[in-house]
């Protein structure tokens, strides 16, 4: 079933469509469609009298933010990194603000979205290398003025087990006060129950500075595969640049890692290490912050509910599955915490 939330996120009123037509001089739209893959913005190709697009509301970044990145993916496209940059609209602006939303649009890049446990190793280690590159790259937009300056030191913070059962106990109630019975329902019910043993028996092992191991800066936020297209055994284009941000390298090395191979509740290591040895190739992270960016990850998914704030907060229920999924990858890898830390040491 379509729920509203799915169903408004994928219509563009006429009058909206209109007004993005002339403001990025389009001419006109013989067809659009509605690309389903995207999570938490909106995205349509469209097919104009000025070629192939592709078009973004987003709805997770101010304009502000949003145009300050978009300036940049220029200048990683002169540097190699596969991107696909910004159309400007008829006044020079990379953002459209029509409708109340916030819009930009791109060439279209043909290519498919790839599950990273479906690539080959080879393919895997030179993603890892591509992620290297992307993070030399910013550094180098930053070193001219197109990104501010990164500071010295950054914190990373820390949830509490008490904070994070206090978090689990009120979305028990949520699921009591708001849930249907659903099979859903009953599966989250049980999971915050689980979870907050977890967490009591766990507590010891979580990161207890706040101070990330490693270097850091700027970073894309988001690198999974349905930000990611491949043709022809090839990286085409990364996507999706509205949480460019700076964060420990190895934050974003080890998230990557976990969305592209911590598929069907498990990891595939081998994988891992190979990403992470192509990354190295590049960047040479020392094992030790990869280990802290690992053992952090763990922690952050341990006293995490995002979905659930979604589905029973906002009442959205696109990530329902995304829970599913996280919930039983954290159970296998709570059981493998030292395992899986090796596989990124090891890489």
């Amino acid at each position: 079933m379509i729920d509203a939330t799915v169903a408004a996120r994928s219509d563009i009123p006429d009058s909206a469509l209109s007004e993005l037509i002339d403001a990025f001089d389009l001419g006109g739209v013989r067809e659009r469609r509605y690309l389903a893959d995207g999570l938490m913005n909106a995205n349509w190709r469209l097919d104009t009298l000025a070629g192939q697009f592709a078009l973004k509301r987003v709805t997770d970044a101010s304009p502000e933010r949003l145009q300050r990145n978009l300036r940049v993916l220029a200048a990683l496209a002169a540097d190699g990194v596969p991107v696909s940059a910004a159309v400007p609209t008829a006044s020079g602006s990379l953002v459209a603000q029509v409708g109340g939303g916030a819009w930009c649009l791109f060439p279209w890049v043909a290519g498919s979205h790839v599950r990273g446990v479906d690539l080959s190793p080879a393919l895997v280690s030179a993603l890892g290398a591509h992620l290297g590159r992307l993070h030399v790259s910013l550094s180098r937009a930053c070193g001219r003025g197109l990104l501010p300056g990164v500071p010295e030191t950054i914190i990373s913070d820390i949830t509490t087990p008490e904070r994070a059962v206090e978090k689990a106990e009120r979305l028990s109630a949520a699921v009591r006060d708001k849930g249907t019975g659903s099979d859903f329902d009953q599966a989250a019910a049980a999971a915050l129950d689980h979870r907050k043993a977890l967490i009591f028996k766990h507590a010891d092992r979580r990161p207890r500075s706040t101070t990330p191991q490693g270097d850091h800066g700027w970073t894309h936020g988001d690198v999974q595969y349905r930000n990611l297209l491949w043709e022809d055994g090839a990286l085409a284009a990364v996507l999706d640049w509205d949480r460019i941000a700076v964060r420990p390298y190895a934050e974003e090395v080890v998230r990557t890692a976990q969305v592209q191979f911590g598929v069907g509740g498990v990891f595939d290591l081998a994988r891992v290490s190979a990403f992470v040895g192509g990354y190295r190739s590049v960047v040479p992270l020392e094992p030790s912050a990869l280990v802290d960016g690992a053992r952090r990850l763990w922690w952050k998914r341990m006293t995490d509910f995002w979905q659930l704030d979604f589905h029973y907060d906002r009442g959205d229920f696109s990530f329902d599955e995304l829970f599913t999924a996280d919930e039983a990858l954290l159970h296998w890898w709570t059981d493998r915490l030292d395992q899986v830390e090796d596989a990124f040491a090891a890489g």
